[in-house]
């Protein structure tokens, strides 16, 4: 048995399916060839016990032997300590990886999930569309003159940014940014995220099962 597990739920609706946070730590260690694997907390419980674990009541979690942490972009950087196919050893590749994970939570992340959450009301007009608009520009600026976002190569950053950007709503959004639709394209084609997305998919069927047998 791994000492590395993965805590998810145990059931989601059809919506999150396939976007529910845990695919970004599969997909690290699926691109790192590290043993995992994957438990679950109840969704219809996020009670006391789940709180213990992840204070606001979400996954994923991470354990690592007797380590345990929350929050996606916290475990994606401990996972990246331990390969270099997620993170370069050298100081200023480890820096440049480092900065970029930080950006896609911090600067990116933080306006696409409102303006995801405000065009779900469809309002006639999204207040933080210039605000999205602008980061997209800055990442189009970016990616304009190379591939991937850190080191030269693909690391734990380009994983976090395509999860951020991938969401059907905003990935229509694209058309106008052709360098920034052509890293996503890129970084989705990875091997890597088409088992962590199936893994996910089979995951949540596999609990549907479960339930129609109950």
């Amino acid at each position: 048995m791994s000492d590395l597990i993965i805590w998810t739920w145990d059931w989601v609706p059809n919506g999150p399916r396939g976007h529910v946070r845990d695919i970004r730590l599969r997909w690290a260690l699926e691109e790192a060839g590290l043993p995992y694997g994957v438990r679950t907390v109840p969704i219809a419980d996020r009670g006391a016990e789940l709180v213990a674990r992840q204070p606001f009541a979400q996954v994923p979690f991470l354990e690592d032997g007797d380590i345990r942490l929350f929050e996606s972009g916290a475990c994606l950087l401990h996972l990246a300590e331990k390969s270099e196919t997620l993170m370069p050893s050298d100081p200023q590749g480890r820096a440049d990886t480092l900065q970029w994970v930080i950006a896609a939570l911090n600067s990116v992340e933080m306006v696409t999930v409102p303006w995801w959450f405000i065009g779900l009301q469809k309002p006639p007009e999204n207040p933080m569309a210039g605000w999205l608009g602008q980061r997209l520009q800055r990442l189009e600026d970016v990616l304009s003159g190379r591939d991937w976002l850190a080191a030269g190569r693909f690391t734990v950053a380009d994983i976090l940014m395509a999860d951020i950007l991938r969401v059907s709503t905003l990935r229509r959004q694209l058309d106008p940014y052709p360098a920034l639709g052509a890293y996503l394209d890129r970084v989705l084609d990875r091997p890597a995220f088409a088992k962590s997305l199936q893994d996910q998919l089979d995951h949540f069927a596999a609990a549907d099962a479960a339930r129609a047998a109950t």
